[in-house]
């Protein structure tokens, strides 16, 4: 956890959701929600790799949410693949536009989190009002229906991933033209590359 993160309530339609909030030191210049990997397979919000962009997306100026899904620490509800967990979501999003209000918007997730934003995204399109930008990091290509995204998404993976195998993300990836940023000898969940995953974001964030 970051010194700085303050945890709080919400409640979604299976009960009550365990979610956090980080805020950069100046007004926020916009709102970043973080979604987390699998929650069958030990996946939280304070799983590494979303630390990671939670403190990236602080950096950048962005008051930044989690939350941990249905089932998943003091979260109630269970797992409901991807179809609660983007509901909850989209109830994060409306907490947060309620108190900052008019900001733009980043969505980012690791892993089956990737499946769930690209799920709000798809929504908010139909609804006209997208995220400014999606960054999905282990994208989950392949093993769920991993919806297209806009042109500016930065998609970032590991060479050595053996969950999610870096061919089924260039197979996702190539009719739409999205590039994939390859980080050498990264596994999974790349386990001694964090640092990557933020110098990667903040310098293609523009």
């Amino acid at each position: 956890m970051n010194a700085q993160t303050t945890r709080f309530f919400l409640n979604g339609a299976a009960g009550q959701l365990e979610c956090a909030l980080d805020l950069p030191v100046s007004a926020p210049v916009g709102i970043a929600l973080v979604a987390h990997p699998h929650p069958l397979y030990g996946g939280t919000m304070d799983n590494k790799v979303a630390q990671t962009l939670t403190r990236t997306f602080v950096s950048l100026g962005y008051a930044t949410a989690r939350m941990n899904f249905r089932g998943v620490g003091k979260s109630e509800g269970v797992h409901d693949a991807g179809i609660g967990e983007t509901d909850d979501m989209q109830q994060l999003l409306i907490h947060m536009k309620t108190h900052y209000p008019d900001l733009p918007l980043a969505l980012s997730g690791f892993s089956f989190g990737t499946f769930v934003q690209t799920r709000v995204q798809a929504q908010l399109t139909e609804l006209q009002c997208p995220a400014q930008r999606l960054v999905l990091v282990g994208s989950a290509a392949g093993k769920w229906d991993l919806l297209p995204v806009p042109a500016n998404t930065i998609v970032i993976h590991g060479e050595l991933d053996d969950t999610i195998p870096l061919t089924d993300v260039f197979d996702w990836a190539r009719p739409q033209d999205i590039p994939v940023v390859v980080i050498p000898g990264a596994d999974h969940f790349f386990h001694r590359k964090l640092h990557h995953i933020k110098n990667l974001v903040t310098a293609l964030w523009c």
